[in-house]
């Protein structure tokens, strides 16, 4: 992993382009959010192919072929200041190998998706290349949240510098924030780092066995500190937390308001953070 930087801002005028990695999107969603968008002043491309299905498998938006072309093709178009994902659902990792990411590491940009997207995360960060975790243009949880759809703005057009939750275990560290949806995480994070974790729909004996699978391959050794995010649907999780991360011996902030939740934050991965296990605190450093 390349030194990382801060994500780069967007302004008024310029260009981005909506793309579906994933699952399908509605097109009355992407209609919506699209026209939210443009009333901050951005240029907004969908992709072609951004409503595609797949033909035999409906619960992918279109091929793999094509959904990495998309992403390719509008990552490296000069024109275009910022990718952003219309929704998550699955797909990313069926067309994540198929991508050219030396090519797109030499052409940082805006990116921003969350959930099933975790994987293309994995490889921006991994090159180098910030993104951010936040809500997606064709989910009710971008057009019809306003309060997430306000903190997405502000992070694209002005950057995050802290946020928070509960002090879970104490401490203070710092490393680059890598990370995202639980059930996704695949590349082992770099020594150092500061993982960031949130799901959706896990029942806590789900959420263990995940955890557990990871503690026994050594995924989490070398991890400095511990950033939990939103468990929406995910009954009562805190005790199954606690026992499985809380022996780590790092600091660990929770019940931070990233991921599958109302309101939910914009957070940067790729770029450095410190951690305030004690203070419930995380801190952007550019």
């Amino acid at each position: 992993m390349t030194s990382p930087a801060a994500p780069p801002l967007l302004r008024p005028g310029d260009r981005v382009t909506v793309v579906s990695p994933a699952g399908p999107c509605p097109p009355d969603l992407l209609d919506a959010g699209v026209a939210r968008l443009r009333e901050w002043g951005l240029d907004v491309r969908p992709d072609p192919h951004v409503l595609d299905t797949h033909p035999t498998l409906p619960y992918l938006a279109g091929t793999d072929a094509d959904r990495a072309r998309s992403f390719e093709r509008a990552w490296l178009d000069p024109a275009t200041a910022g990718v952003l994902c219309a929704r998550g659902g699955y797909g990313s990792l069926r067309m994540v190998d198929l991508v050219d990411w030396t090519a797109v590491a030499a052409r940082p940009k805006v990116f921003v998706g969350s959930s099933d997207t975790t994987v293309l995360h994995e490889r921006l960060w991994a090159h180098g290349v910030p993104t951010w975790f936040g809500p997606m243009v064709a989910t009710r949880a971008f057009v019809e949240d306003a309060r997430a759809r306000e903190r997405l703005r502000a992070a694209l057009f002005t950057g995050v510098t802290s946020y928070g939750g509960v002090g879970l275990v104490p401490g203070v560290a710092r490393g680059v924030a890598v990370g995202g949806n639980l059930s996704l995480v695949q590349a082992p994070p770099p020594p150092g780092a500061v993982v960031l974790l949130e799901d959706v729909d896990e029942e806590p004996y789900r959420l263990d066995r995940m955890l557990t699978g990871l503690l026994r391959t050594g995924w989490f050794a070398g991890v400095a500190g511990l950033v939990l995010g939103s468990w929406t649907n995910c009954g009562d999780p805190a005790a199954v937390l606690a026992d499985r991360l809380g022996g780590l011996g790092v600091p660990i902030v929770s019940d931070v308001a990233f991921g599958h939740c109302p309101g939910q934050l914009t957070v940067p991965l790729g770029v450095p953070v410190e951690v305030d296990g004690g203070a419930g605190t995380v801190t952007v450093h550019r």
